[in-house]
């Protein structure tokens, strides 16, 4: 019966978890547009879910962030929606790449945060430390699988969007990092540092739920 109940508490919690993944997803909040890509920062209840529920948590509401930016690129495309869309794909290959680079990196952002999370809790390290550690690690994740992902899946494609050469595709990468990413890594390292750390101590108080 205990068993039940802590994973009754646990789906609940994912779920409105998801929900406001979904809700964030929907809003400029969550998916501002910028001339080449979106930005997102989606990814911060995909990382503080993580945190407060676990891997399993982190890798459902990750999916559910991936799926929410396939929708978005396909609805409302860009220039390089069709690396985030299978609907945009040129062929049976290309949908295999865009799921993976919209949905498969996307899960990794929640995976790896549960762990870097579960890591640091073992190693008994201050939170005040290990939250904003936890959010540009993982926000980074996200970073680094999808571009690289482009880079490596679709350089070619990724090329004749922005109207350069193939062997430019590493700068043009690169650049995105540095302009987009890195500045979602900051700003994740300090959203899960506030939001987190009030949220621990509210789940410290509930019967535990993560797995």
């Amino acid at each position: 019966m205990e068993k039940t109940r802590k994973d009754t508490r646990w789906m609940v919690s994912v779920a409105l978890m998801a929900a406001i993944v979904i809700l964030l997803a929907n809003t400029p909040l969550g998916m501002i547009q910028l001339p080449i890509i979106k930005a997102t920062t989606v990814h911060i209840p995909v990382i503080i879910g993580a945190v407060l529920l676990g891997p399993s948590a982190g890798a459902v509401l990750g999916g559910v962030f991936g799926l929410c930016s396939m929708i978005s690129n396909t609805t409302a495309p860009t220039l390089l929606s069709f690396a985030f869309s299978p609907f945009l794909a040129e062929d049976l290959e290309g949908v295999f790449k865009a799921l993976w680079i919209a949905v498969g990196c996307r899960i990794l952002i929640g995976v790896a945060a549960g762990w870097i999370w579960i890591a640091f809790r073992r190693l008994k390290v201050n939170p005040w430390i290990a939250l904003p550690v936890t959010g540009f690690i993982s926000s980074m994740v996200n970073t680094v699988f999808v571009m690289g992902s482009i880079y490596l899946l679709l350089a070619s494609q990724y090329a004749q969007a922005k109207g350069a050469a193939v062997d430019a595709v590493w700068g043009l990468i690169m650049g995105t990092v540095t302009a987009s990413g890195i500045p979602e890594a900051v700003a994740a390292a300090v959203l899960v540092t506030a939001l987190g750390r009030a949220l621990l101590v509210f789940f410290r108080r509930q019967p535990a739920a993560a797995r």
